[in-house]
């Protein structure tokens, strides 16, 4: 529409990322570095992060045209899937079939075309974009995906992108091996203001523009409104140039921004309502990553006191077994030993009888002494019961 009007050779401000139009500012250089450096040396792990239209995607797109001759890469962009699907969605990437739901075989076709690759020292690269909308059950498959190995060497590496609260999901103590293994990690801030003017600038030379076609005090205003996020600097720079093409304006200036910001009304993403709306943001944010760990703690010490309470009630009928039997162990025993001394006092009787009786004997001076008294065996006979009965000691007839 105001291409020709502008001279320009299509429209600058696309916000389908286009690593043509790419701006390496400090920092997305910084973090090309970075990527580029994890890749190369063959981290297992890395992440990048950044708040929503920062340019991550165009980052890793322009990064891939530099790297993909060297590596076979495969790029996931739906992240709302189950374990299995992300299987099935790697497998297309590779262009292999997937065996429907069998995981097994999924994971053993994925290996299979590690292997395969590793044979032919080509490296392999698995993106996935989008990250902050894994699952834990997800994330925790794509750690397994990291195991595969052959020798010391990694057969895959996986690179993460997503918004900031792929950061807070991985600080979850149940993703912790996740987190251990990141290698490399890099958090893509917005541009400041005379970050943001060349970056406009660029864009607008790239495709034949007048590069002062925005003056100083609208790109001040873009600036203030965009909060220098370049996806927001795209939507607000294209709007302009379109309500300039309309009055016929050779300059855009601070007035047909703030045009576009008051017709936007609460469409309009500002660097104040975004400021404004940050600590709301972080709050939640915050109290949701403490309401899944609360959560987590919560089952875990449930889980905690459930084996507990198991092992107290085994313990608890493995004492009242073991208590019973001695019970009864105790009673036998004080039994026995009952009968046994019942047995010693009518034997002591029997033999204070017979000794009262010789003592009478000896008092009196009868000449014939007492019968003595009979013996009581243990099994309460008395003694020679069933004998014949004894002759008279020398003893008896001594005197």
């Amino acid at each position: 529409m105001y291409e020709k009007f502008y001279g320009l050779s299509e429209k600058p401000f696309h916000i389908v990322p286009n690593p043509h139009f790419l701006y390496l500012s400090a920092k997305h250089q910084h973090a090309l570095t970075y990527l580029e450096y994890g890749i190369r040396e063959g981290m297992g792990f890395i992440l990048l992060t950044g708040e929503i239209g920062t340019g991550k995607t165009t980052l890793i797109r322009h990064m891939l045209n530099q790297i993909e001759r060297e590596i076979e890469v495969a790029v996931i962009f739906n992240t709302n899937v189950s374990p299995n699907q992300l299987l099935s969605l790697i497998l297309q990437e590779f262009e292999l079939e997937a065996d429907g739901a069998d995981k097994a075989r999924n994971l053993d076709r994925i290996y299979q075309f590690l292997i395969q690759r590793y044979a032919r020292r080509s490296r392999v690269l698995l993106i996935i974009d989008e990250a902050q909308n894994l699952s834990d059950e997800v994330l925790e498959e794509v750690r397994m995906l990291s195991n595969l190995q052959a020798d010391d060497t990694l057969l895959l590496q996986i690179m993460l992108v997503g918004q900031p609260e792929l950061k807070n999901k991985l600080k979850r103590p149940g993703l912790a091996q996740l987190t251990q293994r990141i290698a490399v990690n890099y958090h893509l801030m917005p541009l400041n203001r005379e970050e943001t003017g060349i970056y406009i600038t660029s864009r607008l030379e790239k495709v034949g523009g007048d590069p002062a076609l925005f003056t100083p005090a609208a790109m001040d205003e873009i600036y203030r409104a965009s909060g220098g996020t370049p996806r927001s600097i795209n939507l607000l720079c294209d709007s302009a140039l379109v309500y300039g093409f309309a009055d016929e304006l050779q300059k855009i200036d601070k007035e047909i921004v703030l045009q576009v910001l008051e017709d936007k009304g609460d469409l309009a993403w500002t660097a104040e309502s975004r400021v404004a709306d940050a600590p709301l943001m972080d709050q939640a944010a915050a109290a949701g990553a403490e309401y899944g760990e609360l959560t987590q703690r919560l089952a875990t010490v449930e889980k905690q006191v459930q084996e507990l309470r198991f092992q107290l009630n085994l313990q608890q009928d493995e004492l009242q077994r073991q208590a019973g039997g001695f019970k009864d162990e105790m009673v036998r025993q004080l039994t026995a030993q009952l009968e046994q001394e019942r047995k010693k006092s009518e034997k002591l009787l029997l033999e204070y009888g017979r000794i009262k009786e010789r003592l009478k004997w000896l008092e009196g001076g009868s000449t014939m002494p007492p019968a003595p008294a009979a013996e009581v065996s243990d099994d309460g006979r008395e003694a020679g019961a069933e004998k014949k009965p004894r002759k008279a000691s020398w003893f008896s007839f001594r005197f």
